[in-house]
């Protein structure tokens, strides 16, 4: 029997878009605000590094707390889409703040940056992104068209984190350069983020609980509502949970590795910072061409489980070519390796949050209660714990090997830092991933469950 559709096409495009808006403030932020700090306000890299990893771990807290919160929104918005639109200005007015920092103190310059970097990312954007994405699984109760949605969402986060990459640093010099150069770049994506959220918020709706074809799923949704502690002891029950998390953590702490350590790589490394461009470009397009066809790819390969375990092994080989092209600075090579390697790495975010609402849908079935904002906070903890984690061992590591921002030249053990944080860390955290990938048997979960109950039912 096929799944009922519940959207049109530009409705699973305005979703995607939310992408758009989120990316302007992440991938700046992600890529950028080191180097901004370093740079710019001339600002030690360990102290922010651990400033970042205090700032996080507040924002560990907010995530699940955001997420309980949601589940008892009642609103004519539904209760996802109010947090998403409000979290939307707190982000952008906080994206802004982050890139204008004052002249004062030191001291004073450092706790600015907390406080509104800690805005910015343990309540704003924490309402924010829970928010888009438990909406996907509020929006559509098709699962064919929530992979849809992953992949449309991860297209349009692919393609802002290249035009940020590739503008940011030119528009930055456009402006003015130093500190008012990255104040107006901040504000203009701001914006941007502001009206495009607005746009994918308006565009979809939630569909209502009486909508839901599965008559038991029904009768389960309405039968049990659970406290906000109940929710965490059904959150730890679920062993899938604790690994999407994992996975999660794990693949936004090498992408904020990579991302943080790609402008200095290419800087003092590779000599020529205009590759951070280039680089961005074999990284970002393979994986927008590959998410075009990765509901496809699903559907051949029978599971995400078969088709993103198949892809983590040439990610790893991809990463072995990589580390050899790297330790001659062979550009052609490096560039072949990231563009195969990214290619295969797509797939595992176009279905990230698929496999986080086929994680939902596995309490339901032995639980039997609905908890999407609680269990889609883990989307918001990998990107963003992840993300700080990444870039504060960034930090950490620039002041280990001895980095100094207003240095003309770096010493080699600085050298040696960044190129160990952009090639060797990467291949490392490559394998657990590619561990984490293996243990992420949800689907099949699920099908046996249903096999098993249905065959009780009918007997």
């Amino acid at each position: 029997m096929n799944e009922k559709k519940y959207l049109k096409w530009y409705q699973k495009v305005a979703y995607g878009s939310g992408d758009l808006a989120s990316n302007c403030g992440y991938a700046l932020i992600s890529s950028f605000v080191m180097l901004y700090l370093t740079n710019a306000v001339g600002l030690n890299s360990a102290v922010i590094g651990t400033l970042m990893m205090a700032s996080k771990l507040l924002d560990g807290v907010s995530d699940i707390f955001f997420g309980g919160l949601m589940d008892k929104t009642k609103s004519k918005m539904g209760q996802a889409r109010p947090w998403m639109l409000y979290g939307q200005i707190g982000v952008s007015a906080c994206l802004f703040l982050v890139f204008s920092i004052p002249s004062m103190s030191t001291n004073m310059q450092y706790a600015y940056f907390f406080v509104f970097y800690t805005a910015f990312n343990a309540v704003f954007y924490t309402a924010n992104s829970i928010a888009y994405a438990a909406l996907a699984a509020k929006i559509t109760k098709n699962g064919q068209e929530r992979v849809q949605l992953g992949s449309i969402r991860f297209i349009f986060a692919t393609f802002t984190t290249l035009i940020v990459s590739y503008n940011a640093m030119t528009l930055v010099e456009k402006f003015g350069g130093g500190t008012k150069g990255w104040r107006t770049v901040a504000l203009i994506f701001a914006l941007i983020a502001l009206v495009v959220n607005t746009f994918s918020v308006l565009m979809v709706k939630e569909v209502p609980d009486e909508d839901i074809q599965n008559v038991e799923e029904k009768k389960a949704a309405g039968e049990k509502k659970v406290s906000f502690g109940t929710s965490l002891k059904l959150l730890v029950k679920n062993p899938y949970y604790i690994i999407i998390l994992s996975l999660y953590l794990v693949n936004y702490i090498y992408s904020g590795i990579t991302q943080g350590s790609a402008i200095y790589f290419m800087t003092y490394y590779m000599g020529n910072p205009a590759l951070l461009g280039t680089f961005s470009l074999f990284q970002l397009v393979p994986v927008m061409l590959i998410l075009t066809v990765t509901p496809t790819l699903v559907k051949k390969f029978g599971s995400m489980w078969k088709m993103n375990l198949y892809a983590r092994i040439v990610t790893l080989l991809m990463g072995v070519v990589f580390l050899v092209g790297a330790l001659s600075k062979n550009l052609p090579i490096m560039l072949v390796a990231t563009f195969i390697r990214n290619m295969a790495g797509g797939p595992l975010t176009g279905t990230l949050n698929a496999m986080v609402a086929e994680t939902s849908d596995y309490t339901w079935r032995t639980q039997g209660v609905r908890i999407d904002g609680v269990m889609f906070s883990c989307s918001s903890i990998g990107v963003k714990l992840g993300g700080g984690i990444g870039s504060a061992i960034v930090g950490w590591l620039l002041a280990l090997g001895g980095f100094d921002g207003t240095a003309e030249v770096q010493t080699a053990g600085a050298i040696n830092m960044i190129f160990s944080m952009y090639v060797i860390i990467p291949l490392i955290m490559g394998v657990l991933m590619a561990i984490l990938v293996y243990l992420m048997k949800v689907e099949k979960a699920n099908k046996e469950w249903d096999e098993k109950h249905l065959k009780g039912e009918n007997a």
